[in-house]
């Protein structure tokens, strides 16, 4: 097991909470991250963009004047994309841009991620996010004690924290998620994550066993039978 220091609300140690070596202590893999962490961005496009491309525009395709005799220059028609009016070159149109994670790599790619983190001394764990009442103080007092005031920053809580959440609403760079919607995308988007203990055991036990990869079947193959005469 890995033991990672806990902290107060006051900046002080508060003891240690165990984790698992396969979740927290696992090795860094920079490549992966990234490829999970693009297929994520991929997916959260909505890739409803869409202009008229020269075929779209209304109008008609004659001749605005004749080749020759005018000194200008020569052209085929007002939809071109030069023309006011006319078309959009490369215009984009609405397309799909999802894209398949395997699960083995997202499984990989988080404890890969999380794992740094701690190895880069960004991941802290608070004993508790608690607080007395919903006052956005209370939480600019907990980054000014844990030194990491003006900073950016990830809250993970375990579930859904509304007191918490009014609180730390106002600040800037921050934001809070929830230990089951912790993603690779916000492990790399944010310097620091500060994470409950409670948190911290819920990724844990969500993490914890590897995903077992799907056999794929067999295809048989037809052996061709000899026919005799």
């Amino acid at each position: 097991m890995i033991k990672i220091k806990v902290i107060d609300q006051q900046g002080k140690a508060s003891g240690t909470v165990d984790v698992s070596p396969s979740v927290f202590g696992a090795e860094r893999n920079d490549s992966l991250i990234h490829e999970v962490a693009i297929a994520q961005m991929n997916n959260q496009r909505q890739g409803t963009k869409s202009t008229l491309a020269r075929q779209d525009v209304r109008g008609h395709a004659a001749k605005p004047y004749r080749q020759k005799g005018t000194g200008r220059a020569r052209q085929g028609s007002t939809k071109s994309v030069h023309h006011v009016g006319g078309g959009v070159a490369f215009a984009p149109k609405p397309r799909d841009f999802t894209t398949k994670i395997n699960k083995k790599k997202k499984f990989g790619a988080f404890v890969s991620a999380i794992s740094a983190k701690l190895g880069d001394n960004e991941l802290l764990v608070l004993k508790t996010m608690d607080l007395k009442e919903a006052k956005t103080k209370l939480v600019a007092d907990i980054l000014e004690n844990i030194k990491l005031a003006g900073k950016r920053i990830l809250f993970v809580t375990n579930g859904k924290d509304e007191q918490f959440l009014r609180s730390a609403n106002n600040l800037p760079k921050v934001e809070i998620t929830t230990a089951a919607q912790l993603s690779v995308m916000d492990i790399v988007n944010f310097k620091y994550i500060v994470a409950s203990v409670d948190a911290i055991k819920a990724i844990d036990a969500q993490y914890k066993d590897e995903p077992i990869a799907e056999e794929k079947p067999v295809a048989k193959k037809t052996v061709a039978k000899e026919v005799t005469a």
